[in-house]
């Protein structure tokens, strides 16, 4: 009987709990009165915010469901992430984090990379910093583009040169144009022969290709097991002056 007793009391204050989140679901109690962003953002603009979050701001600080508000924030073209919560008494609170690009990405316009290699289409309100990279390759490479990117700019540091375009075929041959405009042909990723290996040599021989070349090599193909070759733009004509 003691059992059945305290099943039937549990049962009851079950019951009451629902019972009362109804009840304060649909009184005009504690209504919604302001939207608080937490921080602040570079790239969205308080009237996007309003807009995505306008028609769903239904119902009181009870009723109101978060997750739609949270999806809608994400839709916004440089929202990466975005969180809502419920501030007593009458608050939502909406925390977001922003794309912070690092990158262009192909050779669309408004296309970037982010911190994370992540790829997303966005105008940005603000100049863009043109002295971030290009990288150009497959869809879905971006990534390991990136993570490679870094690593090349990290190894380029000795010689004074700056990675500005990464360029990965559909072949996943990899090609680097440097800051001085050289390009460097590094080809494909082979076990016995790795990219990095061959950015490596470079590095290792470039004050002599530097000395060897007569003029600033256009391209710089380290392709080759134990060498490397240039390829140099072509001398203007010349006049010959005094001849018919």
């Amino acid at each position: 009987m003691t059992a059945v007793s305290d099943l039937l009391l549990v049962s009851a204050a079950a019951v009451l709990f629902v019972a009362l989140l109804v009840w304060g679901a649909r009184l005009p109690l504690l209504p919604l009165r302001e939207v608080i962003v937490k921080q602040e953002l570079r790239e969205v603009k308080r009237g996007e915010i309003e807009r995505a979050l306008s028609e769903r701001l239904r119902g009181n600080l009870f009723s109101i469901n978060l997750e739609p508000l949270r999806l809608s924030l994400e839709q916004l073209p440089w929202v990466r992430h975005a969180e809502v919560r419920r501030v007593w008494p009458s608050s939502l609170e909406v925390n977001i984090e922003e794309h912070v690009p690092v990158a262009f990405w192909g050779l669309a316009t408004g296309q970037f990379v982010n911190t994370y290699g992540e790829v997303f289409s966005a105008i940005a309100s603000q100049r863009p910093d043109e002295s971030m990279p290009l990288l150009v390759g497959p869809s879905g490479m971006a990534p390991e583009m990136l993570a490679y990117y870094q690593q090349a700019e990290e190894m380029l540091k000795p010689i004074g040169r700056v990675p500005q375009v990464l360029n990965v075929s559909p072949r996943l041959a990899v090609q680097l144009k440097l800051d001085d405009g050289i390009i460097v042909e590094l080809g494909r990723q082979q076990t016995k022969a790795p990219v990095k290996e061959r950015l490596e040599r470079f590095v290792e021989h470039y004050k002599s290709i530097m000395s060897v070349a007569r003029q600033r090599p256009k391209v710089v193909d380290m392709r080759y097991p134990n060498g490397f070759a240039l390829r140099v733009a072509a001398l203007p004509a010349t006049e010959n002056k005094g001849k018919p």
